[in-house]
């Protein structure tokens, strides 16, 4: 299944939180803080959205800088994904 995000949307898969801190110790799963860093999978096509026109920046393969509690998860043949607008991204990372 892919999909198919529509105006100004973005699809973004999560990138894994380190397990282990610069000091060695290990983290376990409650400890480690929800990642903001994701990268783009897939991106829609822009458009008049809201009265506006919105030229889509990022690209697939992108990482990105997302806020914590921005967009709306969802599990797709047990990957998790989540959907944000482009303006939920707060910056790109090179």
């Amino acid at each position: 299944m892919k999909l198919k995000p529509l105006a100004d949307r973005v699809v973004l898969k999560m990138v894994e939180a380190e397990e282990t801190t610069k000091g060695g110790i290990i983290l376990t799963g409650a400890a480690k803080e929800k990642p903001e860093v994701a990268e783009v999978i897939e991106v829609g096509p822009g458009g008049l959205v809201d009265g506006k026109e919105v030229d889509m920046i990022v690209e697939p393969g992108d990482k990105v800088i997302t806020s914590k509690y921005s967009g709306t998860q969802i599990k797709i043949e047990g990957v998790e994904y989540t959907i944000v607008r482009q303006g939920d991204i707060l910056a790109v990372v090179e």
